[in-house]
């Protein structure tokens, strides 16, 4: 990417629409030029594109706010995507080579191009997330080099629905009118963000909780061994609190600023912060959230064991991330629940030098990760379309047959910039006194006005 361009990433979540505009340096450190978000208000649920014209206008009106801001128009985007069908499944290939071989790029080049080419059944692929390589049966992680005589791939493909990117291309390409440069599964694009090498390769479960979804992604060895969707978030929480008899406004107030994932020894009453309505029962309230909590951490400690990793080979732990994360005392929750330690994480500061109240918003993990795997120049450039001014040059000649001179007119059809008014006038000026104000200058301005209209 040069540097007077930049990089525009859109994040479809189901509580809003994130957007976020920066540019990369050399060395792949971030800076933030503009950011803004829309709320999505039901027209993206689960992660999903569910109406794809208020999808379409929301993106709309984001770009334009973007735009605005910076002062420049965006050309294309970087966008995530998500849902619940997202999940990883494994594609292995191998290549036999002669006994003593020396594995080649052009051999992993076909291995790649073979997992990339894969369709599943039902359906569709969209990321080659990670791979692991063998030769002749040992785990390789730079099989360029290596000698023997077969050599195998193993790796994780992101799968989902075979609909899941058309409606995001019919809302943002379609009813926004704005070109997506690439989709990026937003499970990568929070792990670029948020996690270490070290957490990788120690083993780790980076858990994103969102408004719709909570996504589980589960790192050994330096490589993702699973993604899994689960369709349950934070929104969840919310609609079980309104059936406390609030609305779904008061309930997402209340569970922000009073919802806690334990108990712990309180007032049972709170004096109600919404005019008109009954004091708020805190036991109840967080009895509500808790068992919410509770069904979501069963299917997290389910999936963690169905991945093959669990206990001490995650010798990470848990860290979490997303929106819905920041739910009060949530890391002493999950750390009692699932016997792991727990971090929360934000994006890692030294991959973005500025906007700290982004960095530190888990909320925009993954549109912050998308800016970090993007290395496209995002930004319309305007093209410069020169409109042609004819210029007629003006020669004597002798007419043979009268034996007259008089002025005629050559059109060499050069491209030349216009001349403001004041400049023709001191150009007629010049040439009368040249001739003297006779009759070739009175013909000259004859034709040449003539001319000047025309061109105008």
């Amino acid at each position: 990417m040069t540097q007077s361009g930049f990089i525009a990433a859109i994040d479809l979540g189901t509580h809003s629409i994130k957007g976020v505009v920066g540019r990369k340096n050399e060395n792949n450190v971030v800076s933030i030029i503009t950011s803004g978000e829309q709320p999505s208000n039901n027209c993206i649920r689960r992660g999903m594109v569910y109406n794809i014209e208020e999808t379409g206008a929301n993106v709309k009106r984001l770009i334009t706010m973007l735009e605005n801001s910076m002062g420049r128009k965006i050309g294309k985007v970087y966008v995530a995507l998500g849902g619940q069908s997202l999940r990883t499944m494994e594609f292995a290939r191998s290549i036999e080579l002669s006994p003593g071989e020396m594995v080649l790029e052009e051999v992993i080049g076909r291995l790649h191009a073979s997992a990339e080419q894969f369709v599943p059944e039902l359906a569709r692929a969209y990321a080659v997330a990670d791979v692991e390589y063998f030769v002749d049966g040992k785990s390789e992680r730079k099989p360029v080099g290596v000698t023997g005589s077969r050599v195998e791939a193993n790796f994780k493909l992101i799968t989902g629905r075979p609909n899941l990117l058309g409606n995001v291309e019919k809302s943002i390409t379609g009813k926004a009118g704005l070109p997506i440069e690439q989709h990026i599964v937003g499970a990568l694009a929070a792990a670029a963000a948020t996690l270490s090498d070290e957490e990788k390769e120690l083993g780790c479960a980076l858990v994103d909780f969102g408004a719709g979804t909570t996504t589980l992604s589960v790192y050994k060895g330096g490589i993702l061994r699973s993604v899994i969707v689960i369709p349950f978030g934070g929104k969840s929480i919310t609609r079980d609190i309104r059936a406390l008899n609030f609305t779904e406004n008061d309930a997402e107030q209340l569970k922000i600023k009073y919802g806690k994932a334990m108990k712990k020894q309180e007032t049972p009453f709170l004096a109600s912060p919404f005019s008109e309505k009954p004091d708020v029962d805190m036991t109840e309230l967080n009895r509500v959230i808790e068992m919410r909590l509770d069904e979501i951490t069963a299917n997290l400690k389910e999936q963690i064991k169905l991945s093959g990793y669990e206990g001490e080979s995650l010798g990470a732990g848990l860290i979490i991330t997303g929106g819905a994360s920041q739910l009060e005392n949530l890391d002493d929750y999950l750390e009692q629940k699932l016997k792991m330690s727990v971090r929360r994480a934000t994006v890692k500061k030294t991959l973005v030098n500025n906007a700290p109240e982004l960095v530190n918003d888990p909320s925009y993990s993954r549109v912050l990760g998308m800016l970090l795997l993007g290395d496209e120049d995002c930004e319309q450039k305007e093209e410069e379309a020169p409109k042609e001014y004819e210029e007629y040059e003006k020669e004597m000649e002798q007419d043979t047959s009268t034996g007259r001179t008089s002025w005629i007119f050559r059109d060499n059809k050069k491209t030349k910039k216009p001349k403001s008014q004041k400049e023709k006038e001191k150009e007629k000026e010049k040439e009368k006194e040249k001739d003297g104000g006779g009759f070739f200058s009175s013909m000259e301005n004859f034709f040449g006005n003539m001319f000047l209209e025309e061109d105008e």
